[in-house]
């Protein structure tokens, strides 16, 4: 008997894969559920560099880890070949988040440009690259301190915008509890939004916005 037990038909059942959360299992947890997976491509999300150091080197070797979003792939993932998601992130200190995002869509074959460093305080940096945004079917904005980003990113495209609400912050913002009220209180009609730091949910979200519809491009 195992501790675990893998969901290999949510892909076929929901249109998206199955992925393991490695926060909070240890080393033996996650190098035994890599195991039972064999040659099968898995995701990995919350691989913080701690736990990712304490595999066996066999298993480290064998995965390909991003450090910053502390995702991993394991077995065979094609390049991204599909189109139509753009991640937008106010700051740099909020790309942890933004690239769990982009990650997650990579492992799912969705290749999404990230427009970094963009924050309404100064404005002009994200109307600089706006054009580019609107040439996306959905837009995943990632933001922390006041979350002002996804009314103003909302107000702008008509594209779905999913608000990703990071704990950047500090005084009242610490935590991203005022980033995720402000997405919830948000004026901008149809703003979506889903929990805080939940990049890999972001990417979620967007890839049923994509499959619902049975377009792949913008």
């Amino acid at each position: 008997m195992t501790d675990f037990v893998m969901d290999w038909e949510r892909r076929q059942r929901t249109g998206i894969a199955e992925a393991v959360l490695c926060e909070g299992k240890s080393a033996a947890q996650v190098d035994a559920i890599l195991g039972h997976a064999g040659e099968r491509p898995l995701l990995l999300t919350r691989l913080d560099g701690a736990l990712f150091d304490a595999l066996p080197a066999g298993r480290r070797a064998a995965l390909d880890h991003d450090p910053l979003s502390r995702t991993a792939f394991h077995g065979a993932v094609p390049l991204p070949a599909l189109d139509g998601v753009c991640v937008v992130c106010a700051g740099t200190s909020d790309l942890p988040v933004a690239r769990e995002a982009v990650r997650s869509l990579a492992f799912s074959g969705y290749r999404a440009p990230l427009v970094a460093d963009v924050g309404v305080a100064g404005l002009w940096r994200l109307m600089e690259r706006i054009d580019e945004i609107r040439a996306h079917r959905v837009v995943i904005a990632v933001a922390g301190m006041e979350g002002a980003l996804f009314s103003v990113l909302a107000g702008l495209v008509a594209a779905p915008v999913i608000a990703t609400p990071t704990a950047v912050g500090y005084g009242v913002a610490a935590g991203g509890r005022a980033a995720l009220n402000s997405a919830l209180a948000s004026c901008a009609a149809g703003l979506t939004c889903v929990n805080i730091d939940n990049g890999y949910g972001a990417a979620c979200a967007a890839l049923r916005i994509l499959h619902s519809t049975g377009r792949t491009g913008p």
